[in-house]
C-alpha cells in the first residue's frame, strides 16, 4: 500500500513559474505542433466528426498499433496506454516494487521514480550517473547494490536532466544483468528519437528482454505534451492486466481526441521526430555561442541526446541564489540542483537545468545575457 508522497519539487515551481514567467527557457520537450498541423485537412474533418464517448482502456486499436510499430519485437497486445507518462509511471513503481522489495534507481532522476516506490514501503537504492565521466552509468556499481531481492531497476535514458546515453555496449550489459538476475528493467524512454547525427537510438528495453518494461510518450521527443498520451510496453501480458486494473482507479480510459491526434503524429513520427531534431541542431550553436561569453560563469555542455541538460553555474552565489533571482527579476525560469536532489545519493548541487528544443531560444537567452551584464 501506498503512504503518503512528498511534494514534487519540480513540479511545484514550475507550477509556480512555467506560465507566469516570460521565459520558459528549462522546457523538457521538444517543439510543439497545433493540432492542424498534426492532422491535416482531412484529419481535421476526422476530428470534427469524432464521437466523444469512452475509449477502451487499453487504448485503442488504431493507437496501439502505431505504439507497437515503434517496436521491433511487440505487438499492440504488449502496449498499455496511459493518460501521459506520470500516470504510467506511478502505478508501474507502485506495481513492480513493494514493502520486502529493493529496487535501484539512477541518479538524477524524475522525482516520482524514487519517490513512488519509496511511498511502498519498497527499499531504495540510488545508482548515481558520473558527472565526472559525462554522467556515465557505473555497472560495477550497479552490480554492487543487487541484493538477493532486488526485483526492480529503473533507468531514464537518454537522461533528464543530464542528456546522458550510454554508450550501445553498457546498454545491452544491463540489459543482460537484469535478466540474468530475474530484475524487472524498467526503461523510461521518451526522449528516445532526439539523438545527434551519427548516434543511433539505443534498442528499446522491451525489444531486447521479454521481462522488460519500456516507457514512451508523445511530451517529449513528438512535443505533444498537451495529448497527455503516454504508454508502457511488455511482452509480460500478465503485469500489463495488472496494470490495467491499477488505472480503472485514475483515468480509467484516455480522451478520444487525445488518442486521434496521437495516432495521426506516430503515422508521422520519424518526420515529427527529424523537425525536432533539426530545431535542436539549430540551437545548439546558439547555445555555444551565449555560453562562450560567460565562460567564467557557467560551464557548458551539450546535450549527448534528447532535449535538455545539466550544465555547472561557476557563479558566488550558488546556483539556487542565480536561479531564484533570474527568475524574480528577469523572468527567466531554470532549474536549480535542489529540484533534483535525492535522499538516495549525491547529486552536484552547482548544476541546473536548461533545455535546447524550442524554437527561437533567442529572446530568452538575451534575457539571460543582459541581467547577467547588469549584475
Amino acid at each position: 500500500m501506498i503512504t503518503a508522497l512528498p511534494d514534487f519539487r519540480l513540479e511545484v515551481y514550475l507550477g509556480k513559474w512555467e506560465f507566469a514567467a516570460r521565459h520558459h527557457l528549462t522546457a523538457s520537450d521538444a517543439q510543439t505542433l497545433t493540432v492542424r498541423e498534426v492532422l491535416g485537412p482531412e484529419g481535421m474533418e476526422e476530428l470534427a466528426r469524432l464521437p466523444l464517448g469512452y475509449t477502451p482502456t487499453w487504448g485503442s486499436e488504431a493507437l496501439r498499433e502505431e505504439i507497437a510499430a515503434t517496436y521491433d519485437a511487440l505487438g499492440p497486445e504488449d502496449v498499455l496506454a496511459f493518460a501521459g507518462a506520470e500516470e504510467a509511471m506511478f502505478w508501474a513503481m507502485q506495481e513492480l516494487a513493494g514493502a520486502g522489495d529493493h529496487a535501484i534507481v539512477t541518479l538524477p532522476n524524475y522525482q516520482s521514480m524514487e519517490s513512488v516506490p519509496l511511498a511502498t514501503g519498497a527499499a531504495v537504492s540510488g545508482l548515481p550517473l558520473d558527472p565526472g565521466a559525462g554522467w556515465a552509468l557505473d555497472l560495477d556499481a550497479l552490480a554492487a547494490l543487487i541484493r538477493p531481492e532486488t526485483r526492480l531497476v529503473a533507468v531514464n535514458f537518454p537522461n533528464n536532466p543530464t542528456g546522458a546515453l550510454p554508450d550501445p555496449a553498457t546498454w545491452a550489459a544491463l540489459t543482460e544483468l537484469c535478466a540474468e538476475r530475474g530484475i524487472v528493467l524498467f526503461s523510461d524512454e521518451v526522449y528516445r528519437g532526439l539523438e545527434p547525427a551519427g548516434t543511433a537510438p539505443l534498442p528499446q528495453a522491451a525489444d531486447l528482454d521479454p521481462a522488460a518494461v519500456s516507457m514512451g510518450v508523445m511530451s517529449k521527443a513528438y512535443g505533444l505534451p498537451g495529448l497527455r498520451i503516454g504508454w508502457l510496453a511488455s511482452r509480460d501480458r500478465a503485469l500489463l492486466e495488472r496494470l490495467e486494473t491499477r488505472k480503472h482507479f485514475t483515468s480509467i480510459c484516455n480522451a478520444a481526441p487525445s488518442e486521434l491526434i496521437a495516432t495521426a503524429a506516430l503515422r508521422r513520427g520519424p518526420e515529427i521526430r527529424a523537425r525536432n531534431r533539426a530545431i535542436i541542431d539549430a540551437n545548439l550553436p546558439v547555445f555555444d555561442a551565449f555560453f562562450a561569453r560567460w565562460e567564467d560563469r557557467f560551464a557548458w555542455e551539450h546535450p549527448q541526446a534528447g532535449c535538455v541538460c545539466f550544465p555547472r553555474y561557476l557563479g558566488p552565489d550558488g546556483v539556487e541564489a542565480f536561479c531564484h533571482d533570474l527568475v524574480e527579476q528577469a523572468g527567466v525560469v531554470l532549474l536549480p540542483a535542489s529540484l533534483y536532489a535525492s535522499a538516495l545519493g549525491d547529486v552536484p548541487a552547482d548544476r541546473f537545468r536548461i533545455g535546447v528544443g524550442r524554437s527561437d531560444p533567442e529572446p530568452a537567452l538575451d534575457a539571460l545575457d543582459g541581467w547577467l551584464r547588469a549584475r
